[in-house]
């Protein structure tokens, strides 16, 4: 039998420990870290943000790709 399994480090949500770190969807740099190189959105257990937060970055990463600062897919193949 295996062992038990394996935790990595626990993740903080950088939005929480950081109170002066702001989601804002007009700063499309800093919304490119939760968004893939497909064009998808990092989910929470990869990201390490917490539920809270998590609800925002979507919202602003959607509206960025309304107003076109965002891509909705990846460009090329």
């Amino acid at each position: 039998m295996d062992g038990p399994r394996r935790r990595g480090k626990r993740r903080f949500c950088r939005f929480c420990a950081d109170r002066a770190a702001l989601i804002d969807y007009k700063d499309p740099q800093a919304l490119r870290y939760f968004v893939t190189e497909r064009g998808k959105i990092v989910p929470r257990r990869i990201s390490g943000t917490c539920a809270y937060h998590q609800r925002k970055l979507n919202k602003a990463i959607k509206q960025a790709r309304n107003i076109a600062l965002l891509p909705f897919t990846a460009t090329g193949t």
